[in-house]
């Protein structure tokens, strides 16, 4: 065990991340960036993995990693059919619908193709994904949106929040099952998940779709007011979807997707940047709160984590608001190699069962 490696593989729209640990410890990490044009000469993202795979393996050997001693690849899951939590094993099912995007086209849809194709050429090493942004452990009553036509779906930073989920647990000496926690992860995205004894069982859509707004995201928008939008002519289906993600939130109000900068520009006495600093606390606070009452006021501890977590005026903001419902924990930035790392790990070490895609 002391001379396996475990390769983790994290694919951006513009960025490659990948980390190389033995056991817990990282011994190799490196973010490799493309730029536009090469991004621009592939029809679909899906077509760039043999790009990619090449680059990462170029990395590898120029830092003297012996790939043969990689006995798992964790590749980022992508936008799959809706899935239980926990570790996959690629398999043919899995590459299928990475390569059509089931869910819709993004870069995380590599991870998994890349991590097959690497660990098919190499001696005895297995491919997996983990916890994917499509997880899905929502009960019934909380897909319901008000109109049989919509229905609420489960899009959110699974990877992410369960990892800090079960970070926690160890730390009070509890496993991630024994408790009720509010896990909000605030980064270009925002989601706000109650997780009820390991499962989430109710979250907002934070790809394109409901709670607080982000630095890039819309979240919440009056849907009246939405539709005449729509319908006015002045804007076409494009331009309208990318103000509710992409062009939304701090982007739309402020011109930037920078939450520091807005910070320091709030500080410096920017009035609006001031006002809309503290109203995306104020709207995460109202999110945790309604995941209080999923959780029946029942809830053991609220975690922070993501890149906005380390802003501490925001946080003092938004723990002023809800320290009535629980002890808060910080957990600031996003750590998802190490995430990607420690799930590979429990089935290296057989402390869990690999699920089976189809």
């Amino acid at each position: 065990m002391d001379e396996e490696l475990l390769l983790a593989i994290n694919p951006g729209s513009t960025t490659t991340k990948i980390a190389v640990f033995r056991n817990t410890k990282e011994v190799f990490l490196k973010n490799i960036r493309h730029s536009s044009d090469e991004i621009k000469s592939f029809k679909r993202i899906t077509d760039q993995y043999e790009f990619r795979k090449s680059i990462i393996l170029k990395e590898l050997r120029d830092a003297d990693i012996n790939i043969n001693n990689i006995k798992v690849v964790m590749g980022r899951g992508g936008l799959v059919k809706p899935i239980k939590s926990g570790v996959y094993e690629v398999n043919e099912a899995l590459i299928r619908d990475l390569k059509i995007g089931y869910l819709g086209q993004h870069a995380s849809n590599l991870g998994g193709l890349i991590a097959h194709d690497i660990a098919n050429s190499l001696p005895n090493a297995r491919a997996f994904i983990a916890d994917p942004v499509v997880v899905d452990e929502m009960e019934e009553i909380a897909r319901i949106s008000g109109h049989p036509k919509f229905k609420r779906v489960s899009v959110f930073h699974a990877l992410n929040q369960k990892a800090i989920a079960r970070q926690h647990a160890r730390a009070v000496a509890q496993t991630y099952e024994a408790l009720n926690l509010i896990v909000a992860h605030l980064g270009g995205g925002i989601s706000v998940g109650a997780h009820y004894m390991g499962r989430v069982i109710d979250v907002n859509q934070a790809l394109d779709g409901g709670g607080p707004f982000s630095p890039e995201r819309s979240g919440d928008l009056p849907v009246g007011a939405l539709a005449k939008v729509c319908f006015s002519g002045k804007y076409s289906e494009n331009e309208i979807l990318k103000m509710i993600s992409g062009e939304g939130g701090l982007v739309a109000y402020l011109g930037t997707n920078d939450a520091y900068e807005v910070e320091k520009r709030a500080i410096a006495g920017d009035p609006l940047a001031k006002l809309i600093y503290e109203a995306m606390a104020y709207q995460v606070a109202k999110e945790i709160g309604a995941m209080s009452t999923v959780l029946k006021g029942k809830v053991d501890a609220i975690l922070l984590t993501g890149g906005i977590a380390y802003g501490k005026p925001f946080v003092d903001n938004l723990i002023e608001r809800i320290r009535h419902i629980s002890p808060v924990y910080v957990y600031p930035g996003e750590d998802e190699m190490r995430a990607l790392a420690m799930n590979g790990l429990m089935v290296m070490k057989g402390e869990t069962e690999p699920l089976v895609y189809i």
